[in-house]
């Protein structure tokens, strides 16, 4: 389906209003009566009906927003874990008087559980070579007294007499384009299609419970801060016997000390001294992967990159890692002892090179000089 918001024609920020006034204009552009045997307007009918569900409740607007159409899945409005209804009809129901669908739409049943989100954080470790990490989400579960049907021990839920069990009851209605027939939660029996006489002294007849659940999650190797795992069936259950929405674990990275990514590639510092840049050395550099020999070479310059072949970061389910890139930082001392300076004017003087004075009072008079 394309973007909800193309569908409708507003602006990602529009404001509840704004949607449904753009609402309003896509369904009588596209609905049926106004165009029929049009199978084309009839898809498009569906689907701006099934934009303005999403955008019109802003909680699942605002899963849509972070997940896009998986993420609205879940459906909007109701209590927190899904309770309530919210489907395409009755949007029309509210707008046009009934839904376009008429007898095609089944029966209401359980409502599915709503979707769960969580964040996970990982050591950088983790991030790169993939773990298994535990999650703990507060969710809704299968009550186990009823087993999920809401019923008090010793009794049945009983088929409802007013929709004789299909959970929703038809109903003819005059609308702005004429007369429609639509099909409505039942009302008795909340469009479950049973009656409970007797609820669960557990779940109060809801045929679930609230409470704090684990879970353990396989993070692939190659994941970064903001990459979502999407675990189909670990969100809240449905009521009485409704199925379990999804769980979407949301990772975060801590920072390593001496590491940074770059893409698949991992990027650090090597500090060496001018001596050490200007003669070469052989330094034993830690990987995530084990100690490395790195040799640089005599006249290295600040800046320069060293790369180890695949040392970095495994392609997110695919083959083959990127690469370590050493960059060398020359570190100029700040502090000499006189035995050390004197080398280093020797050294100067043999090369030709211009340096300041041995004058310690010459800065501070070349600074009072321009003050």
């Amino acid at each position: 389906m394309a973007d909800y918001y193309e569908l409708l024609d507003v602006r990602r920020d529009a404001s509840a209003d704004e949607i449904k006034k753009a609402y309003r204009v896509k369904a009588r552009q596209f609905h049926p009566d106004a165009n029929p045997g049009d199978a084309s307007a009839e898809e498009m009918f569906k689907q701006v009906a099934q934009a303005y569900e999403v955008l019109s409740d802003a909680d699942s607007r605002a899963r849509y927003d972070r997940f896009g159409e998986a993420g609205a899945s879940g459906g909007g409005g109701g209590d927190f874990f899904g309770g309530g209804g919210g489907g395409l009809g009755d949007i029309f129901e509210s707008f046009f008087g009934g839904s376009p669908f008429g007898q095609q739409r089944g029966p209401a049943g359980p409502p599915r559980g709503q979707d769960l989100e969580v964040v996970a954080d990982l050591a950088f470790e983790q991030a790169v070579f993939g773990a298994n990490v535990s999650v703990s989400v507060r969710t809704a579960l299968v009550c186990d007294d009823c087993s999920g049907s809401g019923a008090g021990s010793g009794t049945q839920p009983v088929k409802c007499s007013e929709c004789n069990g299909i959970g929703q009851v038809q109903r003819v209605r005059q609308s702005l384009l004429g007369q429609m027939v639509s099909m409505q939660a039942c009302q008795r029996c909340r469009g479950f299609g049973q009656i409970i006489a007797t609820p669960c002294a557990t779940c109060s007849g809801d045929g679930r419970v609230i409470t704090e659940k684990t879970f353990q999650v396989d993070v692939p190797a190659g994941v970064d801060t903001g990459s979502t795992l999407r675990l189909t069936g670990r969100g809240a259950v449905g009521q009485r016997g409704g199925s379990a929405g999804d769980l979407f674990v949301r990772l975060r990275v801590k920072p390593h000390a001496m590491y940074e990514r770059d893409g698949i590639d991992l990027v650090t510092q090597v500090e060496i001294s001018i001596a050490q840049a200007t003669l070469g050395v052989s330094l034993e550099l830690e990987t995530l992967d084990g100690e490395e020999t790195l040799l640089i070479p005599a006249g290295t310059q600040p800046g320069r990159h060293f790369v180890l072949k695949k040392r970095g970061v495994p392609r997110l389910q695919s083959t083959g890692r990127g690469d370590l890139i050493a960059v060398v930082k020359v570190v100029v001392p700040t502090k000499l002892s006189d035995d050390e300076s004197e080398l280093l004017r020797t050294f100067a003087e043999k090369r030709g090179e211009d340096i300041a004075p041995a004058d310690k009072g010459f800065f501070s008079r070349i600074k009072s000089a321009f003050s």
